[in-house]
């Protein structure tokens, strides 16, 4: 039996590929490795097929999740990896992963990572931070690691697809619906892969309308996911004041474009935590209560534009 499978999507990466899939390659454990590519020019497919030990998969660029997807539908592995294709496995991660969720019967081994900047060459380690809400810090209590840092069950993550619905923060989505199984935890102390800031293309940079739409696309998540664990009465004050605190930064940001829309969300925000104090200079909360929520940001955007 498969012990992992690794799925990586790709598109133009192969200067960056051959690193990734080098990283997960394992002489302890039984490991399949599933590459994407989703419709690379850059003679992705070619380096590919002349890899003897690989699931090699060709789509027509229909984007990250369908390749997952795609993926996903020929992973045997007993245990499931993510892996971005720019990004490595650190040392022995697989194998000392899979070592703890055996002994540990963990359906989820978490672990933090290690930032590398390639302009710089310098390096930084997020270690994991503990947490006794798993649902609460991928809320936004605290810092939740990065989801290629952890080691999925097959069986917890079946039925729990990367939507194209939200596909700019698929990720963010996807461990939320994670948490709200409850798995059974492992941590593994140390950082399970690095993350290599560069200066080519990733989905998480974005401007203009594409921008506006991620932060939007960040609170739809939130409001579905709370709306869920409202429902299941799982939605605590705990849980409520870490998706505020990670939602404010977006819902302030997306009103610079779209301060009406944001002042339906701000309503949003104060029915459900009616507790909640903005956190902003008293300037700015003295006018969202005399002047309104959109009108204020319509104001402190033509300050900004008058600079």
């Amino acid at each position: 039996m498969t012990d992992i499978s690794v799925v990586i999507p790709t598109y133009n990466r192969l200067w960056s590929l051959p690193q990734a899939v080098e990283s997960c390659r394992s002489a302890a454990a039984k490991v399949e490795i599933v590459v994407v590519d989703d419709g690379s020019i850059d003679g992705t497919w070619d380096w590919l097929q002349a890899q003897r030990d690989i699931v090699a998969i060709r789509t027509d660029n229909w984007g990250k999740d369908w390749a997952v997807e795609t993926a996903l539908e020929q992973a045997r592995g007993e245990f499931v990896r993510f892996l971005d294709s720019d990004d490595w496995l650190r040392r022995d991660t697989n194998e000392r992963q899979l070592a703890l969720a055996r002994e540990t019967a963990a359906d989820l081994v978490v672990a933090g990572y290690e930032d590398f900047d390639e302009e710089s060459g310098e390096s930084r380690v997020n270690a994991w931070q503990d947490c006794d809400d798993f649902v609460a810090q991928q809320l936004g209590e605290g810092w939740s690691s990065h989801y290629s840092a952890f080691l999925f069950r097959r069986t917890l993550i079946q039925g729990i697809p990367h939507r194209q619905d939200f596909a700019l923060r698929d990720d963010r989505l996807f461990m939320l619906e994670v948490a709200m199984r409850t798995p059974r935890l492992a941590i593994d102390r140390e950082p399970a892969f690095v993350h290599r800031r560069h200066s080519g293309e990733r989905l998480q940079r974005t401007a203009g309308f594409t921008r506006d739409l991620g932060y939007w696309t960040h609170i739809s998540i939130y409001r579905k996911i709370l709306g869920l664990l409202e429902l299941r009465g799982e939605l605590t004050l705990r849980r409520k004041r870490a998706a505020v605190r990670m939602l404010w930064p977006s819902v302030r940001t997306f009103a610079r474009a779209y301060p009406k829309d944001a002042a339906e969300l701000f309503e949003w925000i104060k029915r459900l935590y009616p507790e909640f104090v903005p956190p902003e200079r008293r300037a700015v909360i003295l006018g969202y209560r005399t002047l309104g929520f959109a009108m204020t940001e319509r104001l402190l955007a033509l300050r900004v534009w008058k600079r």
